[in-house]
This record gives structure tokens, C-alpha cells and sequence, in this order.
């Protein structure tokens, strides 16, 4: 009796023509009613910022793949695709904040692009989840944070959230890994912010797969955010 071969994915044709290690990067991105106005407008011109910036880097163009996915409903924008690919979305703000859901959506994508690397036999870096949300959640999210701490124990991403302005900091540091915490962004420098994501996923492009480089302390003085 024969082994069957494993059938490859049926987008894996880009993963065969380009085999270059994949730094995969899901944004969970709050688009609520409460994030209306100048919040949807800079965070719409960071995200056009993040794609021109990863794209005049050679390297990361081709290594780092980008998924989007909002919540107000949970909607997925954008699938894994390299940057040079990359065009993301006019987000517009209407609607609730089901985070749980958005978080478990995101780690499911993950977990799946993971299998599918593995399947064409492409080298592949952590994946990134990165939230940004200016409230708290409106539907469960225990099983989230669940996920999000067996994952992070079991290294199988890394999980970044970032608050808004209003954002509710406490349910974040519960949903997040104790190795990670939430960080509040300053004000609404959406720019900063990818700018440093940018800088951070170039860095891990230009890296080993088995390695994580340390990261630009966002904290500082001129950066982004605060732990406060």
C-alpha cells in the first residue's frame, strides 16, 4: 500500500515560484463607531505608509506577507500576501467591537498559512498578530486570550496590542500574554506607530528563521507608545 502525497494548497504556486522564508503579519484593526473621524482617517494613511515603506525594502517586499482583518463586524480584508501585493483597504468606522472573535479569526489564519508554508516546504519566521483598538471587547473573550497565552507559551506567534486613546488597557493586559503587554499609543500617532512596525518586520526579514532580533523600544522618549 502507497502513502498518498499531501495535496498542496491551492494558492501555493506563489509559495513555489518565490521561496523566500515568510514573515507572516495579520493587523486585528478596530474599526467601531468610536473610531470615526481623525482616528479611521490616520490610521487609513499609516497603513498606506506601512505597505510604501516595506515595499522600498528589497528584502522584506519579498519575505514579509500582510493580512488584514477589522472588526465592526469581523471582516477579512486582505488573505497573506507579500507587500508587493499589498494594497490595503479604506477602512471605515461603523459598528461594535467583537475583538474575541477578531483575535480567534486572526490566530486561525495564522495557524493555517503555517500549514500551508509547511506544506510546499518554505522556511517561515514567528508570526505576528498585532490589535489596535480604541475600546473593549463586546462579545466573549476568554477563549481569545486563552488562545493568545497557549500560543505565546508555545511560541507559535507573537501577539502585539496597542489602545487607543479610550481603549479599555485592563481587558487588553488580560487578553494578552504576561511576556507582552498592551502599550497605549500617544495620542493618535498612527504614523509612529508603522513606521516602527515597518522598521520591526524589516528587521526580522533581514534575520535568521530561528531567530527573533530584538526590537526598537517604542516606549522611549520619541517613540509611540507607554505602558501607562
Amino acid at each position: 500500500m502507497t502513502n498518498e502525497l499531501e495535496p498542496l494548497p491551492f494558492n501555493a504556486a506563489p509559495l513555489i515560484d518565490n521561496p523566500e522564508p515568510r514573515c507572516a503579519c495579520v493587523l486585528l484593526l478596530d474599526t467601531s463607531g468610536s473610531m470615526s473621524g481623525k482616528r479611521i482617517e490616520e490610521l487609513n494613511v499609516g497603513l498606506q505608509q506601512l505597505r510604501e515603506e516595506l515595499n522600498a525594502d528589497r528584502l522584506a517586499a519579498s519575505r514579509v506577507e500582510m493580512a488584514v482583518i477589522t472588526f465592526g463586524p469581523v471582516t477579512v480584508h486582505n488573505d497573506f500576501t507579500t507587500v508587493s501585493a499589498f494594497y490595503p483597504p479604506t477602512l471605515v468606522a461603523s459598528g461594535d467591537t467583537p475583538m474575541g472573535k477578531a483575535i480567534e479569526t486572526g490566530i486561525e489564519m495564522v495557524r493555517a498559512r503555517k500549514k500551508e508554508y509547511q506544506a510546499v516546504g518554505v522556511a517561515y519566521y514567528r508570526p505576528w498578530i498585532f490589535l489596535i483598538t480604541d475600546g473593549a471587547p463586546t462579545d466573549g473573550w476568554s477563549n481569545a486570550a486563552s488562545l493568545v497565552h497557549k500560543g505565546g507559551d508555545k511560541k507559535e506567534f507573537l501577539f502585539f496590542a496597542v489602545g487607543v486613546e479610550d481603549a479599555d488597557m485592563d481587558t487588553l493586559g488580560k487578553i494578552c500574554h504576561p511576556n507582552r503587554v498592551p502599550l497605549r499609543l500617544k495620542g493618535i500617532a498612527f504614523r509612529e506607530l508603522f513606521a516602527w512596525l515597518s522598521n520591526s518586520l524589516s528587521s526580522v526579514s533581514r534575520s535568521h528563521p530561528d531567530e527573533d532580533p530584538p526590537l526598537t523600544d517604542p516606549t522611549g522618549p520619541k517613540g509611540w507608545g507607554s505602558t501607562a
